[in-house]
């Protein structure tokens, strides 16, 4: 079977994305090469050439790509924190900027000990899971509705207690409910929600229009249907002194803080920019000490 020097099989699957208008052509194109030959990125430059077959496989991945199929769908995980979590059809893909959400959360928690943790809207799982490998003396629960993202859910949960990570607990429900996760009232640490947040007459790129499911996208007419009940849910949820961190839409850099604020009981009340410094989540704390 015949060989191809790697270095030039890069370049060409670079050319393509380059032309299709993919925004990082040339890390795209390592990680799919990476996922193909089964090597980490960083040891691609070890490898000089590469079998017909493995060339053949990564144009097919690079022609997928080019159409706009998600990078994560392509190799099957996403990265959050130290972890990756399986990803596909059915689940939201987390993004980079939700991993600050998770930093927040992990920074608020040092002192306090086997914390209690809710995520709300977890779909894949990531939030949960990347805390609880974080802090395997966490209790973590993890709530979403969509069954085919609680399978996704289910199976990245199983996968990483295999690994030796604290198992979490998943709950199939609707965060917008009162009566979801009832019991553990007042005895909470941490509250993550990572919700459907766009204002459904926004436009969105086309990986996210014909990928992402659209209820874990757009969040009602002002992208707030769900981050409304989701602050009454965290603030009956908190202990005193626990904290909370909702992801919003750039344009909710004022409004999901006055949703917080307007709550007696949280206080605290800051918003917070992503990497590319626009308004992307809020935080506050429950009233009172731990």
């Amino acid at each position: 079977m015949s060989k191809q020097p790697l270095r030039m099989v890069l370049v060409e699957a670079e050319r393509i994305l380059r032309a299709a208008g993919v925004a990082s052509p040339r890390t795209d194109v390592e990680l799919l090469a990476a996922h193909v030959l089964d090597v980490s990125r960083g040891r691609l430059a070890l490898v000089t050439v590469v079998e017909q077959d493995m060339v053949s496989e990564l144009n097919r991945l690079v022609l997928q790509r080019a159409e706009r199929t998600p990078l994560q769908h392509l190799l099957g995980w996403s990265a959050m924190g130290a972890i990756t979590v399986g990803v596909g059809p059915g689940v939201f893909i987390p993004r980079p900027e939700t991993e600050l959400l998770l930093e927040w959360g992990m920074k608020l928690l040092v002192g306090v000990e086997a914390p209690v943790v809710v995520d709300l809207c977890t779909g894949s799982g990531a939030l949960a899971l990347g805390m609880a490998n974080a802090r395997p003396d966490a209790v973590v629960h993890a709530v979403e509705r969509d069954p085919r993202a609680l399978a996704w859910a289910r199976r990245n949960a199983d996968a990483r207690a295999a690994e030796g990570d604290t198992p979490i607990r998943l709950h199939s429900g609707d965060v917008t409910d009162r009566a979801t996760l009832a019991d553990l009232d007042g005895t909470v640490d941490l509250v993550l929600c990572n919700p459907p947040y766009v204002p459904v007459d926004t436009e969105v790129d086309r990986e996210v229009a014909e990928h992402d499911p659209f209820d874990a996208v757009f969040g009602g007419a002002d992208g707030l249907d769900v981050i409304r009940p989701v602050v009454s849910t965290a603030a009956r949820l908190l202990r005193a002194g626990g904290g909370v961190a909702i992801e919003h839409d750039d344009t909710h850099g004022e409004s999901v803080p006055a949703l917080l604020g307007a709550r007696r009981v949280l206080t605290e009340v800051t918003g917070h920019l992503d990497l590319a410094g626009r308004p992307r989540f809020a935080t506050a704390r429950r009233t009172g000490t731990r």
